[in-house]
């Protein structure tokens, strides 16, 4: 039976959402289905989900097997490298994604409860957000509740956003990647991004009055990963003005790899400004790092505050929330009136 048959089979009469939980329960449905199909929308792979959730592989397909004799459609197929869920599967996996995290939810709650603390936070966020707000936020929370514990991860918003959606994060600040469908996500823009060069002390660029892209070529630099947006704008103005990109590159992410490397060599690394200044004598940071003085704006397009959609934030989590959607709106109140 196709599963939109099994849907129109129900009684007209009654709450169908409420019947059609029941019946998948009464079918057999259990928390390691659920479990099962988050594993193999993550890892896309059987035999991935089957060692993430520490089973063998023979029982992962058996376990999707009773899944789609339940649900009466098939949740995926194979794909070259893997797997890839069917649109019924995407729909399920969704679904239980969010179940999953509310009964994370429910042990979040309890225990704050019985230890008397006020709960916790999981935020991630890009850079440039994690000091201007993130870090304001954090001390007004521990100012006025000191039992709420934040947890913070400092990514990119292809990673962030996937994260988000697989429930290991309450909101993110970041932007939603061109690939990911944005109705998945509440989206409120609250910030414009910056970005600079650093260079270490004594660097041949630090003290010339205004660098040129024509004057970088030449040096290695340290980026952060192909695709991300920082990484994209900066080559956009290397083409955009005609100039060799350069040859001899870093990748990474890790914003204290890229100082680290950046003050034992000639490097130059684009980061952004808020990050540049606190890491500068600007913001009581290591002396040895400067900013250049470009020719040239890098502006990167805004950043939001990003939730799920259907998915509300735990208590705790809401306060952050809304401390951060505050301090953005007295730093840049020029979006607070859009």
């Amino acid at each position: 039976m196709h599963a939109n048959e099994f849907i129109d089979d129900l009684p007209p009469d009654g709450p169908r959402d409420e019947q059609l939980g029941l019946g998948l329960l009464r079918s057999g449905l259990k928390l390691n289905h659920l479990r099962m199909i988050v594993a193999i929308d993550h890892h896309k792979q059987i035999s991935a989900a089957a060692a993430a959730l520490n089973i063998s592989q023979p029982a992962a397909s058996r376990m999707l097997t009773e899944m789609e004799s339940i649900i009466k459609a098939q949740l995926c197929e194979r794909v070259s490298r893997g797997v890839e869920l069917t649109q019924f599967g995407r729909a399920f996996a969704r679904r239980a994604r969010t179940i999953l995290l509310e009964l994370d939810e429910v042990d979040r709650e309890i225990a704050a409860l019985k230890s008397g603390a006020g709960g916790t936070v999981f935020l991630g966020t890009v850079t440039a957000p994690a000091i201007s707000l993130a870090v304001p936020a954090i001390q007004q929370v521990s100012a006025a509740y000191p039992g709420i514990e934040v947890n913070v991860r400092i990514e990119t918003s292809n990673v962030l956003a996937r994260e988000l959606l697989s429930s290991k994060h309450d909101f993110i600040l970041a932007r939603v990647p061109d690939d990911l469908d944005p109705r998945q996500f509440n989206v409120q823009e609250i910030g414009i991004e910056k970005a600079c060069l650093i260079v270490r002390k004594g660097h041949p660029l630090a003290d010339k009055p205004v660098v040129s892209l024509s004057d970088l070529p030449s040096y290695d630099w340290v980026f952060q990963p192909p695709g991300t947006l920082l990484r994209r704008r900066v080559e956009e103005l290397f083409i955009a003005g005609d100039v060799p990109l350069p040859t001899t590159v870093v990748n990474t992410a890790s914003l204290l790899l890229t100082v680290a490397l950046v003050c034992s060599s000639n490097a130059v690394a684009p980061i952004a400004r808020d990050m540049a200044e606190f890491v500068t004598e600007k913001g009581g940071g290591p002396s040895e790092v400067r900013i250049l003085n470009t020719d040239f704006d890098i502006d990167i397009k805004p950043y939001s505050l990003i939730s799920v959609k259907g998915r509300a934030l735990p208590p705790s989590a809401k306060l952050f929330y809304d401390l951060i959607l505050q301090r953005s709106r007295m730093l840049f109140p020029e979006r607070a009136e859009d």
